[in-house]
């Protein structure tokens, strides 16, 4: 079965979501409205996929070009931005001609962040891989890139054409993968559909298995939960007392300081099961939730065999960290937290001695 979800943004677009759907393709990149090339980029890994993706298209009379780029976190660097340019220059890529991201979460930011600097925007697609890329990373607009100061720091907001997300690819996805993709989906379920951790909860067997029609529905589930929080504030600028779609960094201002302090080897949503709990450690000292929610935190995500301790005695360079965090503002930490399940909030400037509490707490 096929479920094609609309993100009803002001330039709206269609997430596919099934198996076999590769056919989809043609009719994201707008065959047959002036694309003369497509640029596919993709990691090593899925040198095949995008032989797969590139044959069809050939035959619809379409130049394509395939651009490798390194795998996970090693992609998204100035280093790499600056050879996709120089990729696109050569070819004489224009306006009407159309970009393709193929891969991880962090191939579909580089390729995101490709298209729209390359003639201040062009139109792309993104073709995921993994869990994590369905439900967090292809999902959205947001593009971007790492410095050594922090991750995401340097992109651009650039909606893509459509998201094609066929799930035939995650037979051969390695566990570790996949976990790192249910921690995203387990957010989605803390900050706003409960049903989510139920499924989980009901079955964790079957969620082990990237093949199952559980995970399909977890992942279904998740884009739908993004859709939603993206249509209302596709630029994160709620204000007031609405979230708006900073719901969707729950966990990540201390997950992505791990992953920094980390050099990136650890996965994206390893470091997020970690910095959710470390957020429920805040929010249970806040008053906002009660033992019950704190403890379901560390229930569900140990249940799928993710992490939820991390090492001690290394404070100061997380705090220094999630000081240059998107969502601080000056020098005010902000971290989204729970006041109840299903209910984020914004917690700005919270205690020093509180927030290094909650690190203790989650401290091995």
């Amino acid at each position: 079965m096929t479920t094609r979800l609309t993100v009803p943004t002001d330039h709206p677009y269609d997430v596919v979501i099934g198996n076999g759907v590769h056919e989809e393709l043609r009719g994201l990149i707008g065959y047959g409205r002036g694309v003369l090339r497509v640029a596919i980029i993709h990691a090593p890994a899925m040198r095949e996929q995008a032989e797969q993706l590139r044959k069809p298209l050939v035959a619809d009379s379409l130049d394509v070009h395939l651009i490798e780029v390194p795998d996970s976190e090693q992609a998204k660097t100035a280093d790499v931005l600056s050879f996709c340019w120089k990729v696109l220059g050569e070819l004489g890529f224009t306006r009407s001609d159309v970009i393709v991201g193929l891969g991880g979460g962090a191939t579909t930011d580089l390729a995101g962040f490709v298209a729209a600097s390359w003639l201040r925007g062009v139109r792309f697609v993104n073709v995921p891989t993994t869990v994590l890329g369905m439900v967090d990373a292809a999902v959205g607009g947001k593009t971007g890139i790492n410095t050594p100061e922090g991750k995401n720091l340097v992109g651009a907001f650039h909606e893509p054409a459509g998201v094609l997300c066929d799930l035939d690819v995650l037979g051969s996805l390695p566990a570790a993968e996949l976990r790192s993709g249910l921690a995203e989906i387990v957010k989605c379920g803390f900050i706003a559909d409960p049903t989510i951790l139920e499924l989980i909860e009901a079955a964790p067997e079957a969620v082990s298995d990237a093949t199952s029609p559980i995970v399909a529905e977890l992942i279904t589930k998740g884009i739908a939960v993004k859709a939603r929080a993206v249509a209302g504030d596709l630029r994160e600028t709620a204000g007031g007392a609405e979230i708006g779609r900073e719901a969707l960094n729950y966990g990540h201002t201390f997950g992505h300081a791990v992953e920094r302090f980390e050099g990136y080897r650890i996965r994206h949503g390893e470091a997020i099961s970690i910095g959710m709990v470390y957020v429920a450690e805040i929010a249970h000292r806040s008053g906002l939730i009660d033992d019950e929610l704190l403890a379901r935190h560390r229930s569900i995500l140990t249940t799928l065999g993710l992490p939820t301790t991390y090492r001690p005695g290394i404070w100061e360079a997380l705090s220094a960290t999630m000081r240059v965090d998107k969502k601080t503002r000056g020098d005010q930490l902000r971290f989204v937290v729970l006041d109840g399940l299903a209910s984020p909030v914004i917690l700005a400037g919270p205690d020093e001695s509180l927030i290094f509490d909650a690190y203790r707490a989650i401290s091995e």
